[in-house]
């Protein structure tokens, strides 16, 4: 999927507890591992069992860290986080860790994820007379932890959990503890590992694991607060909604293949929507190619289940979008070639099969079809390995709203006209449901049906335009 037309990336988070490592250092590495899931703003907050110390910045976190940022953060215990933006505009004020002081001490607190009731929590805070610099729920978070209920920290997290609503995968900095806190409903991933020279790691993936030599333990479960210090690891509280409700879009496209969910590589999770894609969508065609390099495991499955062979169709430029320097008016009209190169060898004369992990708003399909045409494409023919997306999320993906999102305003095949294909088809939700292997009632379905696990606080009704 191109980066104009997909669901932005949600926040990575990142803990560790290592007395005989340099943790900032870890942490550099372990936040690049998790830069997929946000490219705005990185932060890395370090104690040393009586302060802490942090730096961010807005950019991504080989801009942001350098030898010379990381030599002051000293100590056994850190977290961080790289940030997209859901909720609260791109700017250093929204930017995390947030660090506060409190009664208790220091606190850091990194967040992934969207709180469905913010706004009545943040006019809370306010009536209170506490000062909130920014526009983002994590900084609602941080206050209400820094100034809620409870004589311990151990309290006031569990008094959280009870008045927050929504998504949230929180990684949290006291003096001598880091705790790791997901919410009940389990709607972002968030893991626990173990370094093999001994401490302890948090994060969104478990990708972040490997790069900084260390292994996937277990998932943090829906609701447990779990904390972590010098002696391991424990479990405060385990407080599950009545139902499980993972992000689908995990599945198919925010988290890395190479991480792990529930014993399985979200590689061989997408191979395998790409399989069940070929058996309700078959076309007549000559080869296979994926919209690199998200889509490339469900064309690889479309490829083994139909016998059309898989080819490379598209070569992506990895460094667009990593600059600062913005293409004037001509090279916006022509930016699908800025993004894609198309390989004429491959595509001359022969029917494609497009398989893409999911269309937004439909801004660049079209484009890339005609990318493909000119390069000699006789037929192009859209797989989708997802179902049409026609509902917004309100539970940390930025997804598009209702007038946004094409699947909402057109039918099938008044998309693949839009598009210019010669056919369009997308997996069902059965389909995509079948292939995650995990029950049905085990996921949020909002983005696809519009019935979401949580009551959706505040929503601009013009905006969204809620039916």
């Amino acid at each position: 999927m191109y980066e104009d037309d997909k669901p932005t990336h949600e926040c990575g988070v990142f803990g560790m507890v290592a007395p005989e490592a340099d943790v900032a250092r870890l942490t550099f590495f372990g936040l690049y591992a998790l830069q997929h899931r946000g490219q705005e703003s990185s932060g890395i907050a370090v104690s040393n069992g009586r302060a802490i110390r942090a730096y961010k910045e807005m950019g991504l976190v080989s801009q942001v860290f350098n030898e010379e940022k990381l030599r002051p953060l000293v100590g056994h215990l850190a977290i961080g986080h790289t940030r997209y933006s859901t909720t609260g505009s791109s700017k250093l004020e929204n930017a995390q860790p947030f660090v506060v002081e409190s009664a208790l001490g220091p606190l850091a607190v990194g967040h992934n994820g969207n709180l469905t009731n913010a706004t009545s929590l943040r006019r809370e805070l306010l009536n209170r007379g506490v000062g909130l610099t920014g526009t983002s729920d994590s900084e609602v978070i941080t206050q209400m932890l820094a100034g809620g209920e409870g004589r311990t920290w151990d309290e006031k997290l569990k008094v959280f959990m009870v008045r927050a609503q929504g998504a949230y995968s929180l990684t949290v900095l006291t003096r001598d503890t880091l705790y790791a806190v997901r919410d009940p409903w389990g709607l972002h991933p968030l893991c626990l590992g173990q370094l093999n020279g001994g401490g302890w790691v948090v994060a969104s993936e478990s990708c972040a694991f490997g790069p900084i030599g260390g292994h996937l333990v277990r998932s943090v479960e829906p609701g447990e607060i779990v904390a972590i210090n010098e002696d391991g690891p424990r479990t405060l509280a385990l407080m599950p909604a009545p139902r499980i409700a993972e992000c689908l879009f995990e599945y198919i496209y925010f988290a890395r293949p190479d991480s792990q969910f529930h014993g399985t590589t979200l590689h061989a999770i997408r191979v395998a929507q790409g399989r069940q894609l070929a058996r309700e969508a078959p076309a007549a065609a000559d080869v296979v190619i994926p919209v690199p390099d998200s889509a490339t495991p469900a064309a690889i499955g479309y490829a083994q289940e139909s016998g059309i062979p898989y080819s490379e169709g598209l070569i992506k430029n990895r460094y667009i979008g990593r600059t600062f320097i913005q293409p004037d008016d001509h090279l916006r009209k022509v930016g699908i070639s800025l993004k894609f190169n198309a390989l004429p060898d491959n595509l001359n004369g022969r029917r494609v099969v497009l398989i893409d992990d999911s269309i937004v708003r439909g801004n660049t399909s079209g484009p890339i079809v005609r990318l493909l045409r000119e390069a000699g494409a006789s037929e192009v023919h859209i797989r989708v390995s997802s179902p049409p997306i026609k509902h917004p999320c309100f539970l940390g993906v930025d997804m598009a709203t209702y007038p946004e999102l094409i699947a909402y305003r057109l039918s099938t095949p008044e998309i693949c006209a839009f598009l210019g294909a010669d056919s369009l088809a997308y997996l069902s939700l059965d389909g995509l449901i079948q292939a995650s292997r995990r029950d049905s009632d085990h996921f949020c379905r909002g983005c696809f049906i519009g019935q979401y696990p949580v009551e959706i606080e505040g929503v601009d009704k013009e905006v969204f335009e809620l039916r």
